[in-house]
Parts: structure tokens; C-alpha cells; sequence
């Protein structure tokens, strides 16, 4: 549920710089694709705050793609795993895509044991560019 309170929050963090727009450092809206920082840790308290805030971006922008940057990330639990399988179950009914990025060994490793990588495109350093 999107409260009134994220929803100003979020409309205070919105930067907005050419065509693209910031929030909080974390998001990156470009046209129909939002590329979402994936922070250190993924666990309870950020997966419910990612999911919020996410929810809110997807209801608010017509987004198609959800990019997940995995770059800076070390931990991720099953709950940041329920988000993520969330956001994908939201995006497909609306013709829409899911992948990730950036995962090192510890993060391949839980998409493969977790069967996330059945549903969100795993993307490979050489074809980021």
C-alpha cells in the first residue's frame, strides 16, 4: 500500500536533471526503463522500502523495464528475493520485462539456487555497454 507519507516523500526526492530523474541516487528513470541501485544489503527493512518505493515509481511512470543493479551488493535474503519475483510478477501483466546486472559470485549463486534466474534476464559484463 502507497501511503500519502512515501508519496510526498518520494516527490521530495525526485531530482529531476534533463531527461532523467534521480531518486535518491538509487533510481535512474530513462523513458520506460528504471534501473534500481540494489544497496549492500537486501534484506527485510530494504526489500519493504525497495518494494514501496518501486510500487510507487511503476504506478506513477509508464515503466516497461526494471533494471536491477547489483553492482554494490554483498547479501541478499529471501526477502529481498520475494521483491524481486514481485516486481516481475507486476511487470509481465503489463507486458513488461525484468533483468539484473552486475551480480558477482554470492549474488549468481542465489539467483541460481533460488530459480530467479528462470525469470529475470541475467545481463553479462560484456553485454553492458
Amino acid at each position: 500500500m502507497i501511503t500519502k507519507d512515501l508519496e510526498r516523500q518520494f516527490q521530495d526526492l525526485l531530482l529531476y536533471t534533463g531527461k532523467e530523474k534521480k531518486m535518491e541516487e538509487r533510481y535512474l528513470l530513462d523513458g520506460t526503463s528504471l534501473r534500481f541501485m540494489v544497496p549492500q544489503e537486501l534484506d527485510h527493512h530494504c526489500a519493504e522500502q525497495a518494494r514501496e518505493e518501486l510500487e510507487l515509481m511503476i504506478a506513477t511512470y509508464p515503466i516497461r523495464q526494471i533494471i536491477f543493479d547489483f553492482k554494490n551488493t554483498d547479501f541478499m535474503d529471501s526477502s529481498g528475493i520475494g521483491m524481486i519475483m514481485g516486481r516481475y510478477q507486476n511487470l509481465k501483466y503489463r507486458g513488461g520485462s525484468v533483468c539484473a546486472e552486475h551480480l558477482n559470485q554470492r549474488m549468481k549463486r542465489i539467483f541460481l539456487l533460488s530459480g530467479l534466474h528462470k525469470i529475470v534476464k541475467l545481463v553479462e559484463e560484456e553485454s553492458v555497454g
